[in-house]
């Protein structure tokens, strides 16, 4: 079953972010602002892309330690997934606590309706034993809820590297509300991706953020399209361009849409100038380190248990336990 946001308070969140986002200095966009229908589906298309290599590495890791996350359980558990999108890559972990346990309940949270319509039909065919109740919700705006069964531990993922979306501060806000939902002994499997070093060039982030074949331009394009769609926005797409930077004080790498001229856009009652060069920063991938990490997790009530790493290193699924 799926409960649906009210359109009327979507579209509110929406403009309440637009235009305090476009009125700041730097002009600024949220990402959840991203997955609309169509962003949503160009954000698979990114997925599978050669330059992408986040999500095989994360798939290759959850191949790789899936089998051994139930026992290390201790317990049945439920499984909830923030940002769960189409869930790909959850499959491989229901497949697994399904076999052990007999049977497992997954609660994927997703501002995407049409994401969780296809992830529900998707793993109700391929995974037998997985009971799958949706929840249409914006994660961050939005309250959400967790069933937990009796006698069952919770299982929250907030996998994809999405965590690194967001500033330190809002990071942690996300993990500390998600850490409100759970009970101590419960636990986290959070996908980050690593800093670069000797296995990953700065080269290989700009690329997998700016692909030969422009998916990832057409997906951070697409939030004007929604803007001109859902508030009667008129901004010229095609008078912007995709830029991806790479941000080394504050390693990231930052997501921009770039003012081809001198322009001004009306968004309800606001109009809003821009300049020859200015941009809208949209989006930002944080990279993390072991230390970074670690202060994110203490930060929001959790405590590490493991790293679990790729073998070049370039990518880690954290495992950890609410405290």
């Amino acid at each position: 079953m799926i409960t649906e946001a009210p359109e009327a308070a979507l579209r509110e969140a929406v403009l309440e972010e637009a235009l305090t986002g476009l009125t700041s200095t730097p002009k600024t966009l949220s990402p959840w602002l991203f997955y609309d229908e169509r962003g949503s589906q160009l954000f698979e298309a990114i997925t599978a892309l050669p330059e992408y290599y986040l999500t095989r590495t994360e798939r290759a890791i959850f191949a790789k330690y899936g089998p051994s996350l139930p026992s290390r359980q201790g317990s049945p558990v439920t499984i909830a997934e923030l940002g769960a999108g189409s869930a790909s890559k959850t499959g491989i972990l229901l497949q697994h606590f399904a076999d052990q346990q007999g049977g497992v309940l997954y609660q994927p949270i997703d501002i995407s309706p049409t994401a969780l319509d296809e992830a529900a039909a998707s793993i109700s065919e391929k995974v037998p034993g997985v009971i799958v109740e949706s929840q249409v919700a914006n994660y961050i705006t939005d309250g959400y809820s967790i069933t937990r069964l009796e006698r069952h531990r919770v299982l929250a993922l907030y996998i994809g590297s999405s965590i690194g979306n967001f500033s330190s501060a809002d990071a942690v806000g996300i993990l500390r509300n998600l850490r409100d939902h759970l009970e101590a002994g419960d636990s986290l499997l959070l996908g980050v991706d690593l800093a670069p070093g000797k296995h990953k060039p700065v080269e290989i982030l700009i690329a997998a953020y700016d692909d030969d074949a422009g998916v990832t331009a057409a997906f951070n394009k697409n939030v004007l399209v929604r803007l001109n769609r859902e508030l009667g926005a008129n901004f010229n797409v095609d008078g912007f361009a995709h830029s991806a930077r790479w941000n080394a004080a504050a390693s990231r790498v930052e997501m921009h849409l770039e003012s081809l001229a001198a322009q001004t856009v009306t968004i309800g009652p606001e109009r809003i100038s821009f300049r020859e060069g200015e941009t809208i920063h949209t989006e930002n991938s944080h990279k993390f380190t072991e230390a970074s990490i670690l202060a994110l997790l203490e930060g929001s009530g959790f405590r590490l248990d493991r790293l679990l790493h790729d073998d070049q290193q370039r990518f880690a699924v954290v495992l950890a336990d609410a405290v």
